[in-house]
C-alpha cells in the first residue's frame, strides 16, 4: 500500500513533507533521518514495521519535497527539534510517539527531549549514529583535561579528529559544489556508504542535490557545539536505546561511554556495522524499536533488552541463551553448567533422552533455566527442525556449542565402512549441520553472536589406530577456519576447541574395531588401559568448560586445552613431520 503523503509547516513556516503508511491501528513511530538521506533511508526498515506500528517518516528540511530555507541560521538544531515537534503535535496530537532517528536526524531528537514536556510526546527513543552534541563535546573536553589517563585523553583526541571533516563541509559555495559533484558518481555514492552492497543502498533520485542543499546543517551545528562547553546538561526523562555502530568511522563506539552520567533510563545495543547501519542492518533497527515499544507498553522485557540494559547487574553471560549440543554428559554437560554459573539460559541436546533431561534437571536444582532437547545431530533435517524450534520458542541463541560427538579406535582396513561414515555424520556433519542451520539465523538477526565447534588435538595429531576419529576432527578444523572467515563480515564470532586427553566417558563409549584374529578380550583389556590412564591424567571436562567461556569472551579463533594439545599445537606448525612419523603408534 503506497504511503500517504501531507505537509506540516514548522515553527519558522517551512513546509515538511511527511510521509505516513503501516498499519493505521498501530502504535506511532516517527523515523528522521541524517545526512545527506531522504526518508528514503528508511525503505527497509518500514516493510518490517507497517503490520505492527503505524509509521511517519519525512524529509528534513532542505531535502526531497521539504522546503528549503536559504539562511544557514535555520538548518540549526532548534529548527530540526521544531520539524519534529510540529510533525508529531499535528499527526499523533493524542499519544506519545516511539522514535528511531540516525545521523543529524537523530541529534534533533537529543535536541527536542531537552524541552519541557517532551517525555509527555515521546514514549521512546532509538538513537542510531547521532548522539547528543552536548553529550559528546562533554566528553571530549573532559578527557582531554585528563592527559595523565593515556588511553582516556587519546580517545577524546581521536574523536575530536573523526569530527573535523565538517570543518570542511561548513566551506560556502565550494563544499556543496563539490558534495554535489561527488554524489552524482554512483561509485563515489558506495564509498560514503561504507560499500553497502547495491541492493541495500537507499538513496532518492535527487541524493546529489538534497545533499548539496542540506549540507548547510554543517556550518549551522559544528561550531556552535563548541559554544555550549561548561553549560550545564540537562537528564533525559524519556527511555532512550543507543544502536553503536562499532565500525562507525566518525562517531565511535567509546563516544557513548559516558551516556548515562544524563540519561538515567539507557540501553545500549552495540553492532559490527557501519555509520549507515539502517541500510545494512534493517532487521536490528526494526527488532530494536518493536522490543522498546513492548517495554513502553509495559510487556516484560526481551532477552536483548535486559543485555542491553546499561547498569543492570549480570553475570558474565547473564541474559544470554546458549545452546549446547552433546550436553547429556562429559564436555557438553559441564559446558552447560558453566554457562548457567554465569547466568546464561540454556538450550540443551543429546540423543540420549534420559541424560539430556539429567543436565536440564541439574541446571534448575541449581536455580538456572535450560530447555531440553532430544536430538540426532547427524540428521540435517532434524537439526535444522531443532534450530527453528528453538528460535521460535526460546530465541536465536547467542552462543552456539556444536560439542557432540563420538569415538571410534581401529586402523582403516579394519573399520566398516558404515562405522567410519558414521563417525563422520557425528563429529563433522553435526558441526556441519549446527552451524548451517544456527549461523544463518544468527547472520539474519544482525546483532552478532559465537559459535563454538569442538574439535580435537586429534585434528592435528594423527594416529593410524584412530583414523576415522582424526579424519571427522581434522575436518571439523578445516571448515571452522573457512567459516570464520564467512562469518567475521557479519560480527559472528567462531572459537575451535581443541581438546586433549579429557577424563570422560568417551573411552568406555568408544567403538574399537580390532585387527582379525584379536580377541575381544584383548580389546576390552586395552579399554580399560586407556580408561585408568584418562582417570590419572585428572584433566576433566570442566577445564574443557572454562576454556569455551573464556574463548567466547576473548573471541579467540582456536583454544587447544590442556598441556598435551597445547604441545602438539606447537609441534604441528613447527615440525609437522615429527607428528607424521608418531602416527603410526597403535591404540589396539
Amino acid at each position: 500500500m503506497p504511503a500517504t503523503q501531507r505537509f506540516v509547516v514548522s515553527a519558522d513556516g517551512v513546509r515538511i513533507a511527511v510521509y505516513e503508511e503501516g498499519n493505521p491501528d498501530g502504535p506511532t513511530v516517527v523515523l528522521v533521518h541524517g545526512w545527506p538521506d531522504s526518508h528514503v533511508l528508511w525503505d527497509g526498515v518500514v516493510p518490517l514495521l507497517a503490520e505492527r506500528f503505524r509509521i511517519l517518516r519525512y524529509d528534513n528540511r532542505g531535502v526531497g519535497l521539504s522546503g528549503a530555507p536559504k539562511k544557514v541560521s535555520s538548518y540549526a538544531m532548534a529548527r530540526f527539534a521544531d520539524d519534529f515537534a510540529a510533525v508529531t503535535s499535528e499527526l499523533s496530537p493524542a499519544q506519545p510517539v516511539h522514535v528511531l532517528a540516525h545521523d543529524w536526524g537523530s541529534v534533533g531528537i537529543w535536541e527536542y527531549l531537552k524541552r519541557a514536556g517532551a517525555g509527555d510526546r515521546v514514549a521512546s527513543f532509538t538513537s542510531v549514529s547521532g548522539p547528543s552534541h552536548e553529550q559528546l563535546v562533554e566528553y571530549i573536553f573532559a578527557g582531554l583535561r585528563q592527559p595523565w589517563r593515556p588511553r582516556r585523553f587519546a580517545r577524546s583526541i581521536s574523536q575530536a579528529l573523526r569530527l573535523t571533516y565538517m570543518v570542511f563541509f561548513s566551506v560556502p559555495l565550494l563544499a556543496p559544489l563539490l558534495i554535489w559533484a561527488a554524489f552524482s558518481v554512483r561509485a563515489l555514492r558506495r564509498r560514503v556508504v561504507d560499500n553497502i552492497p547495491d541492493e541495500q543502498i537507499r538513496h532518492s533520485a535527487n541524493i546529489a542535490a538534497d545533499a548539496a542543499t542540506s549540507v548547510k546543517t554543517y556550518p549551522a551545528n559544528y561550531f556552535r557545539s563548541f559554544s555550549v562547553r561548561g553549560q550545564p546538561i540537562g537528564v533525559v526523562d524519556v527511555p532512550v536505546q543507543l544502536i553503536v555502530n562499532t565500525r562507525d568511522r566518525y562517531v565511535r563506539p567509546y563516544g557513548y561511554d559516558e551516556t548515562a552520567r544524563w540519561v538515567p533510563r539507557l540501553w545500549r545495543r552495540d553492532i559490527r556495522a557501519g555509520h549507515f547501519s539502517p541500510m545494512s542492518h534493517p532487521q536490528v533497527m526494526a527488532a530494536a524499536v518493536g522490543d522498546f515499544a513492548d517495554l513502553a507498553a509495559g510487556n516484560p522485557p526481551s532477552r536483548a533488552l535486559l543485555r542491553a540494559q546499561v547498569g543492570r547487574p549480570r553475570g558474565a553471560f547473564g541474559d544470554t541463551l546458549v545452546s549446547v549440543t552433546g550436553a547429556g554428559s562429559g564436555i557438553g554437560r559441564e559446558t552447560a553448567y558453566a554457562f548457567a554459573r554465569e547466568g546464561a539460559e540454556l538450550v540443551v541436546s543429546d540423543i540420549d533422552e534420559a541424560a539430556v533431561k539429567e543436565t536440564a534437571a541439574q541446571i534448575a536444582a541449581r536455580g538456572g533455566i535450560a530447555h531440553a532437547y532430544v536430538l540426532d545431530v547427524s540428521d540435517t533435517d532434524a537439526v535444522e527442525a531443532f534450530a527453528e524450534r528453538v528460535s521460535t520458542e526460546h530465541g536465536v541463541p547467542d552462543v552456539v556449542v556444536n560439542n557432540a560427538g563420538i569415538g571410534q579406535a581401529g586402523q582403516f582396513l579394519d573399520t566398516p565402512a558404515e562405522q567410519f561414515d558414521r563417525v563422520l555424520d557425528v563429529n563433522l556433519g553435526g558441526v556441519v549441520n549446527g552451524s548451517r542451520a544456527f549461523g544463518r539465523r544468527l547472520v539474519e538477526r544482525g546483532t552478532g553472536g559465537h559459535i563454538v565447534n569442538v574439535s580435537s588435538m586429534a585434528a592435528y595429531a594423527p594416529l593410524q589406530s584412530l583414523n576415522a576419529y582424526c579424519t571427522s576432527k581434522a575436518a571439523t578444523y578445516m571448515f571452522s577456519d573457512c567459516l570464520r572467515a564467512e562469518l567475521d563480515a557479519a560480527g559472528v564470532g567462531l572459537t575451535t576447541i581443541c581438546p586433549g586427553l579429557i577424563d570422560t566417558n568417551i573411552v568406555n563409549a568408544t567403538r574399537f574395531d580390532a585387527p582379525a584374529g584379536k580377541q575381544d578380550g584383548q580389546v576390552d583389556d586395552r579399554r580399560g588401559q586407556l580408561g585408568k590412564m584418562f582417570a590419572l591424567r585428572r584433566y576433566g571436562p570442566d577445564k574443557v568448560a572454562d576454556a569455551i567461556l573464556s574463548s567466547v569472551q576473548k573471541n579467540k579463533a582456536i583454544r587447544p586445552v590442556a598441556p598435551e594439545a597445547y604441545a602438539l599445537y606447537g609441534v604441528s606448525r613447527l615440525l609437522p613431520q615429527a607428528l607424521r612419523s608418531t602416527a603410526r603408534f597403535r591404540v589396539i
